[in-house]
């Protein structure tokens, strides 16, 4: 449940572009944001511009400059993990030797796969490849229980999709006509730069769509995917196994966890009970040519120029982006995503410190205690739930910054600058997925963050009840001591208390005060919540956005959250000294700046949980009465909504 998705990067500042104030009334965000977007442009290597992006840039510049002076030695590593990561980062920018080394690293695993002559050769080995992170007909896993978060669960799961969505498998959908002969024309090529002959290459990649198409009916589309409480289905170890006779999972378990759990959880049942059908010897030639296709694919990062141009040619498609990233900057992002809690670690201490996290975790405290009051003043629940609500908001834990201390897995992180970048990044995958294994029966480790503190987002955990704060958003727009209180309150406060509703949207609600599935609430609350609920998606459902509809299912538990948290932030910014409610919404509006292709914003109305960044400006706004007297907003006005129309829940 993250405050937004990214996509790359802007160009000019916030503060540089005028407000039109006599649109204010009739478009807050094109009144806000007109200005900057009549000259803004999308980069050719990026997908969108503006609004979070611009932090993302900069942070970029920032570190990208600072790890310059580090590979040429004037600055100096601060421990041992940040010096494996200057060795990593000076081998992913070395091309000269990717080049040379061409497909070779991954050839044996190309092997591994050919050598297979039936499910019974996979299942012999079935441990190992879920070891060195093969693709698999069946996901493991470790994660918390969601109904003990104490305690550590087996989840069991479907591979991913070719295709973005469910949906985009459907017979009237457009978009698989377009995308499907760009992965086609990919894949072949990727195969033929590895060895394969052209025809060869092009029964793989016929025979990986094959089974691809065969696994959509019976995975969840997006939409079905963010009732994230329908997650949450146990099974029998031993049903799930006798879905199918070629795979014995449980010898699998048995040697990767040591242990055979009496019940493991299943995200997509649906899956599971097609599965016997699925995986089938008629099929498993097809099986064969998936596993190694999206082997190659997986693989093309890491390897020479060519592959990594060649292996994001789908990717760019999807999103509309016109050109790769330079060889500088896919560099730099692949050695920060391998070690990102390690250079997460660095951007905090230099960029934020311990001061600047005591200050925000003072602001994120104040935020609950707004939220609190309102939750006891709260006209629609019961006592009994109404108390069992503050006690979940009493009891939610606050990070902020960046961690205490490094995650121990990045200290087996060694780099052997004598072998291939892709045996490096074999080997640190392996070590992730090793670590994510020992995990079974021990204790859930809650200090673990799931985001890095130079990444510029937010999130909530339900199964920890918790909010993270990264130290990459505690910046301008969002934060600043140049800005007023207002203008604050109109961007960070509205996070926070955005990561705070999230313990209250559809999902979280459901989760009690320790992070366990748990219903807390009466059924005649529950009840009128979800009517309420209703009225989120019914106020964003079928508005039209970029040749396509907005999702009010698919983004409902998101807009609730906007919604609690945009309206608990104007109540906060009405408590200051100074108060001007104009600046506020201004700078609402200020942070969903954004400007991208058509395919991006089509492919993110597909599988985003977030409505589009014009939509969550202007909608939620005209659910505030505030906004109605600030910017005199009558009927007629296109930034009016009819009083009884206008949702409020928290």
């Amino acid at each position: 449940m993250r405050f937004n998705h990214f996509a790359n990067n802007v160009t000019a500042s916030h503060a540089d572009f005028p407000v039109d104030d006599s649109q204010l009334n009739q478009d807050l965000y094109a009144a806000v944001n007109g200005k900057w977007e009549e000259q803004a442009t999308i980069p050719g290597d990026h997908s969108s511009t503006g609004g979070f992006m611009d932090l993302v840039d900069g942070i970029e510049k920032t570190l990208m400059h600072d790890f310059a002076d580090l590979l040429d030695g004037n600055l100096k590593p601060d421990n041992a993990e940040m010096g494996e990561f200057k060795k990593f980062y000076a081998m992913s920018r070395d091309f000269t030797k990717r080049d040379a080394d061409g497909a070779t690293p991954l050839k044996p695993f190309l092997t591994k796969i050919e050598n297979l002559k039936s499910f019974a050769d996979l299942n012999a080995q079935l441990a190992d490849w879920y070891r060195a992170g093969l693709p698999a007909p069946i996901q493991i896993g470790i994660d918390p229980d969601m109904k003990d978060t104490s305690k550590y669960a087996l989840y069991v799961d479907a591979p991913s999709l070719i295709l973005p969505d469910k949906t985009y498998y459907a017979k009237d959908n457009p978009a698989a006509k377009q995308l499907l002969p760009v992965y086609t024309q990919m894949a072949t090529k990727l195969l033929t730069m590895v060895g394969y002959d052209q025809d060869a290459a092009a029964k793989m990649v016929e025979q990986t769509k094959q089974f691809d198409a065969l696994i959509a009916p019976h995975v969840k589309s997006s939409e079905e995917a963010a009732d994230y409480v329908k997650m949450y289905n146990p099974r029998p170890l031993a049903t799930v196994d006798a879905a199918t006779d070629k795979l014995d999972l449980t010898a699998a378990l048995k040697d990767l966890i040591h242990d055979a759990p009496e019940s493991v959880i299943l995200p997509q049942p649906t899956y599971f009970d097609a599965v016997g059908d699925l995986l089938t010897e008629a099929n498993f030639p097809l099986v064969k040519s998936w596993m190694l296709v999206k082997t190659v694919i997986a693989a093309s990062g890491v390897l020479s120029e060519d592959f990594r141009q060649v292996g994001g040619t789908y990717g760019r498609a999807l999103s509309g982006q016109k050109e790769a990233r330079s060889q500088a900057k896919s560099a730099y992002r692949l050695a920060t995503t391998y070690f990102d809690q390690v250079v997460g670690d660095y951007y905090g201490r230099r960029y934020f410190g311990e001061t600047a996290k005591a200050d925000v975790r003072e602001m994120v405290l104040k935020m609950a205690g707004v939220y609190q009051n309102r939750l006891k003043n709260n006209d629609w629940l019961s006592a009994e739930t109404r108390r069992k609500a503050i006690v979940k908001l009493q009891k939610l834990t606050i990070k902020v910054g960046y961690p205490d201390k490094i995650d121990p897995l990045y200290a087996k992180f060694t780099v052997d600058t004598d072998a291939s970048l892709f045996a490096n990044t074999q080997r640190f995958d392996e070590l992730a997925i090793a670590d994510n294994f020992s995990h079974w029966g021990q204790p859930v480790d809650r200090k673990r963050w799931d985001m890095s503190a130079n990444t510029v987002n937010a999130y909530y955990s339900p199964s920890n009840n918790e909010i993270v704060f990264p130290a990459a958003i505690l910046q301008a727009p969002f934060y600043s001591l140049k800005q007023t209180s207002s203008q604050n309150y109109g961007g960070i406060g509205a996070v926070m208390a955005h990561e705070i509703s999230h313990a209250f949207d559809n999902n979280g609600a459901q989760f009690d005060e320790f992070g366990n599935l748990n219903n807390w609430w009466t059924d005649a609350d529950l009840a009128h919540f979800k009517d309420l609920s209703k009225a989120m998606i019914a106020e964003f459902d079928g508005i039209p956005f970029a040749g396509q509809k907005v999702n009010g299912k698919l983004t409902v538990s998101e807009n609730i959250a906007d919604a609690g948290g945009l309206s608990c932030a104007l109540e906060a910014a009405k408590s200051a000294d100074v108060i001007n409610l104009r600046e506020f919404f201004v700078n609402w509006a200020q942070i969903w700046r954004m400007k991208s292709t058509t395919e991006y914003m089509q492919l993110l109305l597909s599988i985003d949980v977030h409505a589009p960044n014009r939509l969550r400006a202007n909608v939620q706004v005209k659910n505030l009465d505030d906004f109605y007297s600030t910017f005199n907003v009558q009927p007629g006005d296109g930034m009016y909504l009819a009083p009884e129309k206008r949702v409020k829940i928290w």
